[in-house]
């Protein structure tokens, strides 16, 4: 039984994540998701409560994944950020959820705001050691990294333009990817170096 109850929470979160990504908070159907997943209805309230909490539950999956397949590394931002370029592209729809995200539920989480500054304590050791530019204050460098990995997908009939498969030949997600990692290295890497 709890296998199975694992099985259904995870389709639960699966066909959450393409509904959210689709149509937002707002405009996601619990009997949509409940459709896709091939379960009761009833299931998304009892495992998850609301659907806003079924929300968070979806993001916080999507970014623990996220964690597991790209591991942040302060010794080598340039590479960490080619990391999370290539995942947004095999994942096209996160994007639009980290967008519907900002807009409709504005702010950090409690797991994102820890996530965020473990990242900044481990770029200040970093940059503190010499391995990183300190000119910018550590927060202003993980957002930057951050900010130019995901630029490209925000942009007009880019990667992320119809949530489920690249808009981008990969001759140009390449030249793109070698942009992003070619930046972060001017702006991360020491003076002198």
């Amino acid at each position: 039984m709890a296998r199975d109850s694992s099985a259904t929470r995870a389709r639960l979160l699966d066909a959450a994540f393409a509904e959210f990504a689709a149509y937002g908070i707002a405009g996601a159907r619990v009997d949509r998701i409940a459709e896709a997943a091939q379960a009761n209805k009833r299931l998304i309230y009892v495992y998850f409560g609301n659907k806003e909490q079924l929300f968070d539950a979806v993001l916080q999956r999507a970014l623990e994944q996220g964690s597991e397949s790209v591991p942040f590394d302060a010794g080598d931002l340039p590479g960490y950020a080619g990391a999370v370029f290539d995942h947004l592209v095999e994942r096209p729809a996160l994007m639009r959820l980290v967008v519907w995200k900002q807009l409709e539920r504005p702010g950090a989480t409690e797991a994102e705001a820890a996530s965020y500054q473990g990242k900044i304590a481990v770029l200040e050791a970093a940059q503190e050691a010499g391995r990183v530019d300190p000119y910018f204050d550590a927060a202003d460098v993980l957002t930057l990294v951050m900010g130019l990995s995901q630029a490209w997908f925000g942009a007009m009939g880019g990667p992320a333009a119809n949530g489920s498969t690249p808009g981008w030949p990969r001759e140009r997600l390449a030249r793109h990817r070698a942009a992003v990692v070619e930046a972060v290295r001017r702006v991360t890497t020491p003076a002198g170096t």
